[in-house]
């Protein structure tokens, strides 16, 4: 291949590398300020550079080339928000003395806010000020825009604001308990809007990190470890990472088995995540992500079974008892067992209904009952497509008309895009097993 001469093509390869490799930006005052923070905590590292990407946004770029097996990333323990830090603050005495014990999600909470409300005095503002000040997920949006998403997604994002609600109640006391140490009254400084920011930085950006059971908290699992630097790191369900804390090193460690190309984003595997669990949970859909799934309602699915059936609540009660009206989805490869199986006992016959087991277990019947379920499955996945499509032009007209919306609105129209995909890819196969078997 022949090389580019001259100012003018040292322009545009420059050009072409920002654009498909990320933009460096470890030239930022805040990165500055965060690298060396960690460097006075134990951390050297000369093999990422924080970059923005065009899919992703922020996230970290590789110097050289990585090969399946090289360490990514060495976090010291110096570096790690866990209990223990919370512990060795000033809050550590009033939680010791609080009963009953708080949770360490509501240990960690209390000391991002108190942290963030010192400001400059805080010994972790530099951490703080590189993050975000806002979350994406579901559980902080108006509820106009949590109305659009598919279901259970809309429903497991009002039970996490719930739970938030619940949360910041029974947390009232212990809060007003840590009025010594601050001039300001409480109230102000551990208000809802900063909980609520605290729990999404705490559900969105911790690592798992298991610690030993204290009498000072609750038995809830004490499993969180904030890492600042690591947890620039972005998703990718196509990769494989081995991440865990070294006794040896005393350093929180990520390994890949995947390999990266030179000035390419690394990326790391939060788990074989839909993009339903990765919207609630993180706040970003994933382009063709081979686990995603498009979820059929129990509502949805009995509109096409005829009410006067008389044996609708037998078969209803089956399904129930067998957990098979929750978790039936369509995915890249049709239908899944669970969706067919729960339609095949929906179909059966009259004089079929005692095979009920046979169909639980993957049996054919008989071939009329198959043949219904597989039909049926189609129009459920037409009318899921046509649902879709008059969902996109809604939220199309809105972010057209509702600005302050607008970022939000995004991120439910790439997870309804890839909805699509999914539902079309299945109409295809329903399609093509239909003509097979005519």
């Amino acid at each position: 291949m022949r090389k580019s001469r001259g100012r003018t093509g040292r322009k545009r390869r420059r050009k072409h590398l920002s654009f498909t490799a990320g933009v460096n930006c470890s030239h930022k005052l805040e990165y500055i300020k965060l690298k060396k923070w960690l460097k006075d905590r134990g951390f050297e590292d000369n093999n990422l550079r924080p970059a923005e990407f065009r899919e992703t946004g922020r996230g970290l770029m590789a110097t050289k080339a990585l090969q399946a097996g090289d360490l990514i990333i060495s976090l010291p323990e110096k570096c790690l928000l866990t209990t223990s830090t919370v512990l060795s603050s000033c809050l550590g005495r009033y939680i010791l003395e609080w009963k009953p014990p708080v949770s360490p999600l509501v240990a960690l909470c209390t000391f991002l806010m108190a942290e963030r409300h010192a400001g400059e005095r805080s010994p972790w503002k530099t951490y703080l000020d590189v993050l975000p000040k806002t979350s994406t997920c579901p559980v902080c949006w108006e509820q106009d825009v949590v109305n659009v998403l598919p279901e259970p997604l809309r429903r497991k994002a009002q039970e996490q604001r719930t739970k938030i609600q619940e949360l910041f109640t029974s947390s009232q006391a212990f809060f007003s308990s840590l009025q010594p140490l601050f001039a300001e009254d409480t109230g102000i400084i551990f208000d809802y809007s900063a909980l609520e920011w605290a729990w999404c930085t705490v559900n969105t950006r911790t690592i798992y990190m298991k610690h030993p059971q204290r009498e000072c908290f609750s038995l809830e699992p004490d499993v969180y470890a904030l890492a600042p630097y690591l947890d620039l790191l972005n998703h990718s369900p196509d990769v494989q990472v081995k991440a865990a804390f070294n006794e040896q090193t005393r350093s929180y460690e990520i390994q890949t088995n995947s390999q990266c190309k030179k000035y390419g984003q690394v990326f790391i595997c939060y788990g074989p995540h839909d993009n339903q669990q990765l919207l609630l949970e993180y706040g970003f859909v994933a382009r063709d992500n081979p686990h995603s799934s498009v979820h059929v309602s129990p509502d949805t699915l009995l509109k096409y079974f005829p009410p006067l059936d008389k044996q609708r609540k037998a078969k209803l009660s089956v399904l129930k008892d067998h957990d098979f009206l929750e978790n039936l989805t369509f995915g890249w490869d049709g239908p899944s067992w669970r969706l067919l199986t729960a339609l095949k006992v929906l179909s059966l016959g009259a004089d079929e209904f005692s095979c009920w087991r046979r169909a639980l277990l993957g049996d054919v019947v008989s071939a009329r009952n198959e043949q219904q379920a597989w039909n049926t499955a189609a129009e459920i996945c037409h009318f899921l497509i046509e649902e879709t499509q008059h969902v996109l032009v809604q939220i199309s007209q809105w972010k057209r008309n509702r600005e302050n919306l607008k970022n939000h609105l995004a991120l439910v129209e790439g997870l309804r895009l890839e909805d699509l995909k999914i539902l079309q890819k299945s109409a295809e196969i329903l399609c093509n097993m239909n003509m097979a078997t005519t």
